[in-house]
């Protein structure tokens, strides 16, 4: 299991930003931080060379690019992800079990094309930005919502990836069913008295902790503080007290 017992190690920030030269500036701000996400908008506006920033800082790296395709375009995405040396991956579990399967097996080979560390590969079961009735309305799922990420999370198992992206609220529940050495990332963290925004389904980071996160994503309530590094510290220090 990739989780470490540091809980400043636990939280991965996300680089939301539109450049390089803004994601250069709120490394600075927040230099205690270890673990970063690397999102579609910062990855397409500044390509691999935000990854070697990160490496030069020796930050671990999280690649959220959430690859959906069919299985052949998913296992070339993944295959030149693998050989950028990153930690985690991010692929859609909606794409189904040959592309998980392809996409895995691609990430290894581009790892060994590099002599890099494999990244461990991670599905996104559900946007934490959709509710129930989003589920139920837009996207005709008959499932109901914890069923579905159950079984989403079941698929990328059997696929033989490395743990999944999840809201915290279905945190214990997959904790339990896919086992310790199974990775939960979680978004969808706000700390007490923090505006959920666009999280439907959200818990503050000690309780993501307590269900059995393994990770939580935490951005806007850090990056956009008056003070990030103290806000990091603050939500370091809250999750630290809740486990003593």
């Amino acid at each position: 299991m990739m989780a470490t017992n540091s809980v400043a190690d636990r939280i991965i920030v996300p680089l939301d930003v539109p450049s390089m030269e803004d994601a250069i500036a709120l490394l600075d701000r927040l230099p205690d931080v270890t673990f970063w996400k690397v999102g579609l908008e910062l990855f397409v506006s500044a390509g691999p060379a935000i990854l070697e920033q990160l490496k030069q800082r020796q930050k671990r790296i999280f690649l959220d690019l959430k690859f959906h395709d069919i299985p052949n375009t998913m296992a070339g995405a993944c295959r030149a992800a693998g050989r950028y040396g990153v930690d985690l991956v991010t692929v859609h579990a909606p794409a189904g079990k040959v592309a998980l399967q392809a996409a895995q097996a691609a990430a290894l080979e581009g790892a060994a094309e590099t002599g890099c560390p494999p990244p461990n590969l991670i599905a996104v079961t559900l946007l934490t930005s959709i509710n129930p009735r989003t589920l139920a309305m837009e996207l005709k799922v008959s499932l109901e919502l914890t069923d579905y990420a159950l079984q989403m999370a079941l698929l990328a198992q059997e696929s033989s990836l490395s743990g999944i992206v999840c809201s915290p609220q279905e945190a214990a529940d997959l904790r339990r069913v896919c086992g310790d050495q199974f990775l939960l990332v979680c978004p969808g963290v706000r700390p007490t008295g923090v505006a959920k925004g666009d999280q439907q389904r959200a818990m503050t980071p000690a309780q993501a902790i307590a269900a059995g996160a393994s990770y939580l994503v935490v951005g806007r309530p850090i990056t956009q503080a008056a003070d990030p590094a103290i806000s990091f510290r603050q939500i370091c220090d809250e999750i630290a007290g809740s486990r003593k």
